[in-house]
């Protein structure tokens, strides 16, 4: 139960409907014990009037017919009243249940969004699903159905406990005899049902990861031909699942009927000694109908315990993964600063970094400066560290050695919300999402952006032409990822949304690799008109883009070896001629 302790603040949170829905539990436990009561009544008064009919033969018929008439009224009424604060109880504590769930959730949701980059490189993203909503739903169960139904049990238990000792002591005791042998059973089998419901969500989380490759890259599996060689794997993960889950499914099926046997033998305890109670004058044969329903009463909760028990394993076995991942740190956060204005003076001093889980040398040494308003342009080959400047610049990571300055302040003391708001990236890989051209164009703007501000920043990203050629125009809706458009077109609407967002500092990371000669220099053209009002930070491997830029960066193996404008490269005669002539002769 240690996983679950994490439950608490929000058992703190509603514990006021906790409270009312606990008072409805003993509430309509006390009206589910009238029945057994008016029971032991009509019968005790049925026998009385066979013996006076045995004994002189004179029999009031309509008093007895009236007697036995309001107890039966008697008990539909508190059947009823029973019902209605069992309404009342499912409606505090289930509806706390599902309210508890949506929090939960959330917090999930929003510490995924805190978390760092490295964390979305170690973690698989159908396993992120699966704790977000399979995990969840486990956990949801303890709160609901395995927080009342325990409850219900002890008030019900003590409330039954109390009438039937105080019938008769003797016969109390033989009834219960048999739930200590269910404690002990409880306890050992937990622990089976523990270890295996484990088991069973590892293997849920690993199919959920699966799926959501295969859908995600659906076009890769039918171009390499490999739709049947990806079921086998699946389906073969699918009776791995199978295996565990009827594992469990045998655990818990064995669990049930031994309980059930258990209350079986309490029955027949109370018909056999009861009946050698009522013969010796102890009790009424009333009071063996009433033990029989307190039995019976008792019945569903006591077998209840094996399936909550089952819920309480799965539910730590889950909350256990879900606190996992809620314990991990965020290495960059820095909200605790104010936000100010950043003009967008950027510089590199002594900078080196490693990739935390490759410890590969990303990074040696790196210094350079950009003047608020200039462009620069990063070069190399693949590998050579480029787009780890940017992500170090954008703070997705943490440099090891040197300094990063932006307006003469390191980047540690901004808000990284503040500091990410200063910078449109359009990232090497165009990330549409699954909605109409115009949201994606909007994303992360003020939503009551106009639509001819829209349209203006699609022409000056060359895009507008094919967006007035779809059926819906700007209102057209795009597949996941933007699988329904080009690659040229989605790098063209990711360089829109860019141009729209209001910020002082431009990347492009090798963002116009799929556009033609042309639109390309349609958006330097554009990107040459925001120089002057904006920093640019152009990473390409085509060097036709770059030679407007005010500096050449040119990288390998992590270290710069040159710097300086197109034409001071040229004459230099080093990598950066080599590389320009070797795109030139492929031309």
């Amino acid at each position: 139960m240690k996983e679950l302790k994490y439950l608490l603040k929000f058992y703190k949170k509603y514990k006021w409907r906790f409270l009312i829905g606990v008072i409805f539990v003993v509430v309509s436990n006390v009206f589910a014990l009238y029945p057994a009561v008016f029971t032991r009544k009509a019968f005790d008064t049925a026998k009385e009037a066979i013996e006076l009919a045995q004994n002189n033969g004179n029999v009031d018929f309509e008093s007895l017919t009236s007697t036995l008439l309001y107890f039966g009224l008697m008990l539909i009424l508190f059947a009823l009243l029973k019902g209605v604060f069992m309404f009342f109880m499912r409606q505090t504590i289930i509806v706390m249940s599902r309210l508890i769930e949506y929090d939960i959730k959330n917090e999930i949701y929003d510490h995924y969004q805190k978390l760092d980059r490295a964390f979305y490189k170690r973690n698989r993203t159908g396993d992120m699903m699966a704790r977000i909503s399979e995990d969840v739903s486990k956990v949801r169960m303890f709160l609901g159905p395995a927080t009342m139904y325990p409850i219900n049990m002890i008030s019900l238990f003590a409330l039954v406990m109390y009438n039937m000792f105080s019938i008769n002591v003797k016969l109390s005791l033989y009834v219960l005899a048999p739930l200590p042998i269910m404690s002990i059973s409880i306890f050992f089998i937990s622990k089976i049902i523990h270890s295996k419901s484990e088991r069973v969500q590892k293997q849920l989380s690993l199919l959920s990861t699966i799926s959501q490759e295969s859908f995600s890259g659906i076009r890769i599996l039918k171009s390499f031909v490999i739709e049947k060689m990806n079921f086998t794997q699946f389906n073969s993960e699918t009776n791995e699942y199978l295996k565990r889950n009827v594992s469990l499914a045998k655990t818990n099926a064995a669990f049930f009927p031994f309980m059930l046997l258990l209350i079986g033998l309490s029955t027949l305890l109370t018909i056999y000694i009861g009946g050698k109670e009522a013969i010796a004058g102890n009790i009424t044969t009333g009071n063996i109908a009433e033990f029989i329903i307190y039995v019976n009463m008792l019945t569903w909760p006591m077998a209840s315990i094996g399936w909550v028990t089952s819920i309480i394993q799965r539910a730590a076995a889950s909350q256990k993964r879900i606190n996992e991942f809620l314990k991990t740190k965020v290495e960059i956060h820095n909200d605790e600063f104010e936000e100010v204005e950043i003009l967008g003076d950027i510089s590199f001093e002594n900078v080196s970094f490693k990739y935390p889980d490759s410890n590969v040398n990303a990074l040696s040494n790196i210094s350079f400066t950009i003047k608020n308003g200039a462009s620069i342009a990063i070069v190399g080959r693949t590998g050579s560290g480029k787009s780890t400047i940017i992500q170090l610049l954008t703070g997705m990571y943490k440099s090891i050695e040197g300094v990063i300055n932006i307006d003469d302040k390191p980047i540690e003391s901004y808000n990284v919300r503040n500091l990410r708001s200063a910078i449109s990236l359009v990232p090497q890989e165009a990330l549409l999402f699954s909605d109409t051209i115009s949201n994606n164009i909007s994303f992360g703007t003020d939503k009551n952006t106009s639509q001819k501000e829209i349209e203006n920043v699609a022409k000056k990203a060359a895009i507008h032409d094919n967006i007035m050629g779809f059926p819906k125009q700007y209102n057209t809706k795009i597949g996941e990822r933007g699988v329904t458009l080009s690659g040229g077109q989605k790098q063209r609407i990711s360089i829109a949304r860019a141009f729209i967002k209001p910020s002082s500092i431009l990347i492009f990371d090798d963002c116009l690799s799929a556009v033609d000669n042309e639109t390309e220099e349609t958006i330097l053209k554009e990107i040459k008109k925001k120089n002057k009002e904006k920093t640019s930070i152009i990473i390409s491997h085509r060097l036709s883009s770059i030679q407007h830029v005010d500096e050449i960066i040119v990288l390998e193996n992590g270290k710069i070896i040159e710097k300086g404008t197109h034409e001071e490269l040229m004459n230099n005669k080093k990598v950066y001629l080599d590389m320009y002539e070797q795109q030139l002769t492929a031309q």
